[in-house]
């Protein structure tokens, strides 16, 4: 159904370990991950763009628990960071320092200085004063460190607003206009050498046209720097490559290279990308039961012990995943991910959580199969900005997190307890 999640005999697996057997010995909510899905994922991408011989910095923070982190590690792969934290991460995982890309518009003097004495790739530049801070923090420690600078290429990627990184409007980067005079300031420093372009356009960006957009933009200014004698080493495209929250509505890796390889072709450009979402969206699901069904006027409401603390991007992007239950009757049996589905006798619910806010739901008026309590659902493409991006708000414990691996399993992030809730706290 979605890469190594399938339902065998109406029964949802993680590869070759039953789902219910994971809620039954590890509880709910949980997220489940596929080694199987991150491997698979992150190769297509590699073997797309070959021809370039690419530096691929997975993304930390959409999925950075540490043992998956060193399942990357040990693919060789590079690490694209926002922070000292995820450093740290990719540092304890086992990962190659001078394979990390570090964008981030607030780098703090401490965090500058960690990432230089850990000899990163490339420091991808936000803006101006940015720059002058680490020519600054360098000189003084006497090291030399190689810098992207982030520019924006004003392209629409047609997402959510709150996911649109390269428009003129933007905290990020800085637009072409002003780039030059970047170049042109602070193009040939001793310590900080300015060798290579960043573009991050937004994501998700489920087609190849902006992409082509911004790369012609992109590259007129390259040849321009170079016209005028600075050394540009390095591309840094970012990420933003899609993933099918519903059946064929990404690209596949294979597509976006077929647009973007011909582009860099002869550029003389060592490429860099930093894709996330599309190597680890899929890789995951998060499990989580069902409480209670109520009316409430035209409306059935499924409450779950999953919610907005657990998985915000409903909440905050209005973000569709889909859901469907981990076991079901065989005339519901489904093959592939969409919306709707089209199965007779389905029905509609919001499937909402016990926090106190209205905003707490993971899908509204969703077509699913009859439910009742205690059934198990199965929330698709949760594997980014899932727990990353979880809290512990109404005094919620985190979720556990489990890695299967063929017909194993592990819990790599136990469930927090109350305990954990007050540990951090003076008393």
């Amino acid at each position: 159904m979605a890469d190594f999640f399938n339902y065998q005999d109406n029964n949802l697996f993680c590869e070759e370990v039953s789902l219910e057997q994971i809620a039954r010995e590890v509880s709910t909510p949980t997220y489940v991950y596929s080694t199987a899905t991150f491997k698979s994922h992150y190769q297509k991408i590699l073997d797309a763009f070959a021809e370039l011989d690419p530096l691929i910095c997975y993304s930390v923070k959409g999925c950075s628990n540490i043992n998956i982190l060193k399942l990357f590690a040990e693919m060789d792969s590079g690490f694209d960071i926002v922070s000292g934290g995820e450093l740290f991460r990719v540092l304890q995982a086992g990962g190659q320092t001078d394979r990390v890309v570090y964008a981030s518009v607030g780098k703090t003097d401490q965090e500058i200085r960690q990432a230089i004495d850990a000899g990163i790739a490339y420091f991808n530049i936000e803006s101006e004063a940015e720059l002058q801070n680490i020519i600054n923090i360098a000189t003084e420690m006497r090291k030399e460190v190689r810098a992207a600078l982030r520019v924006n290429p004003d392209v629409d990627p047609k997402t959510h607003r709150h996911t649109t990184t390269g428009k003129k409007e933007t905290k990020f980067g800085v637009d072409l206009e002003r780039a030059e005079d970047v170049f042109k300031k602070f193009g040939r420093n001793q310590f900080v050498k300015l060798t290579g372009i960043h573009i991050h356009i937004g994501s998700p960006i489920n087609s190849v046209e902006p992409y082509i957009e911004a790369l012609n933009k992109t590259l007129a200014f390259i040849d321009s720097l170079r016209n005028q004698g600075f050394n540009i080493e390095a591309i840094d495209i970012g990420g933003g490559f899609g993933a099918d929250y519903t059946a064929g509505q990404a690209p596949a890796a294979a597509d976006y290279a077929a647009a973007i390889v011909p582009l860099l072709r002869d550029k003389n450009l060592h490429l860099i990308l930093e894709p996330g979402r599309s190597i680890s969206g899929n890789a995951g699901i998060f499990i989580t039961r069902v409480l209670y069904l109520k009316k409430g006027g035209d409306k059935t409401f499924a409450i779950i012990d999953g919610a907005m603390n657990d998985l915000i991007r409903p909440a905050l992007y209005e973000a569709f995943h889909f859901i469907w239950p981990v076991r079901v009757d065989p005339e519901f049996a489904i093959e592939k991910k969409a919306d709707p589905v089209e199965i007779a006798g389905t029905q509609k619910f919001d499937v909402v959580g016990p926090i106190c806010e209205t905003g707490d739901y993971l899908a509204r008026d969703r077509l699913l199969p009859p439910l009742q309590r205690d059934d198990l659902l199965a929330v698709f493409t949760a594997g980014a900005y899932g727990f990353a991006m979880s809290s512990q708000y109404n005094s919620r414990p985190r979720a556990a997190e489990v890695l299967v691996d063929g017909d194993s399993y592990k819990v790599i992030r136990r469930r927090e307890t109350y305990q954990d809730l007050i540990d951090h706290e003076k008393m």
